[in-house]
């Protein structure tokens, strides 16, 4: 069995990917060699042809006894680069465990996330980030700040006004949302008036560009173009008039804070979803009161 000197981090890097020499096999590992540091691959991770003195190409990580390990699986974020990774899992006291394309999962801290843990990611939303490591190479995620997006995102089109983009919020702010498109990295900015609540950090998003900047970002909004609001506004008054028996002490002369108060709409949008809903002859309005038609 060759005894192995314990690793110098100064020489080898956790989180780093190089080519290494295979030097031998022993059991159920292959040995790599750097020098004079040795480092443990998993033999199921090896190639079947791979023989010694081969080279191969490995990502470097501390597993969980402490020790320098070797894998295969290259990781779709560095350090130095920054790219999105998939949420794994989430712990209350960790915080957010992401998957970045290799065998080790990666911890985002919960200091790092919002102080809200409704708005932290869920499991399948994505973060935009980097790698770091700590004293011990022990690699974990650091999200992207608003200076490295700024160097990072790319410009967009005018061409865009007013078409729809998907795109997972980086930043969250009580003016408003940040989000970068999936997956042309353009960034986004979303003010809390053009949302109806504050989306989780990460989470996947349909989001409408309603202008275009002089810097290359965009505006967006996450609520739906005018019709399809009216749509939706006219359906739910129309559930509610059928789920009371079909009749209701609220026309378009109610107060607009009566109406406020019942529907969570504003008197103009009230009004407009009223006319849809005589339009298409499935209401009227009588002595005071809107009534489903017979």
């Amino acid at each position: 069995m060759v005894r192995r000197r314990a690793v110098t981090l100064t020489e080898l890097l956790s989180g780093e990917i190089l080519k290494l020499q295979v030097k031998s096999k022993e059991g159920s590992k292959w040995i790599l060699q750097h020098k004079d540091t040795e480092i443990a691959l998993n033999a199921s991770e090896a190639p079947e042809e791979l023989k010694e003195d081969d080279t191969l190409e490995v990502f470097l990580f501390v597993d969980r006894r402490g020790n320098l390990s070797a894998t295969t699986q290259l990781p779709s974020i560095q350090k130095g680069t920054y790219g999105w990774a998939r949420v794994i899992k989430v712990s209350e006291k960790e915080g957010a465990f992401v998957d970045i394309g290799t065998s080790k999962e990666v911890q985002v801290k919960a200091e790092d996330l919002p102080k809200l843990k409704e708005l932290w990611p869920a499991q399948g939303d994505h973060l935009y980030m980097t790698l770091r490591t700590d004293r011990e190479g022990e690699l974990f995620g650091r999200l992207a700040t608003e200076d490295r997006v700024e160097e990072l995102y790319i410009d967009a089109p005018t061409t865009l006004l007013n078409s729809n983009l998907q795109a997972r919020p980086y930043r969250l702010l009580p003016v408003g949302t940040f989000l970068l498109s999936v997956p042309e990295n353009y960034r986004v900015f979303v003010h809390e008036s053009e949302r109806v609540e504050e989306p989780r950090l990460g989470q996947d998003l349909t989001v409408r560009i309603i202008d275009t900047k002089d810097d290359g970002s965009l505006n967006g909004s996450l609520l739906p173009r005018k019709h399809e609001r009216l749509g939706d506004d006219a359906e739910s008054i129309y559930r509610y008039l059928k789920d009371v028996g079909g009749k209701m002490p609220f026309t378009d002369k109610s107060s607009p804070e009566e109406i406020k108060e019942m529907f969570s709409m504003s008197k103009a949008a009230f009004k407009r979803s009223l006319g849809k809903l005589m339009k298409e002859k499935k209401i009227i309005q009588q002595d005071g009161w809107t009534e489903l038609k017979q």
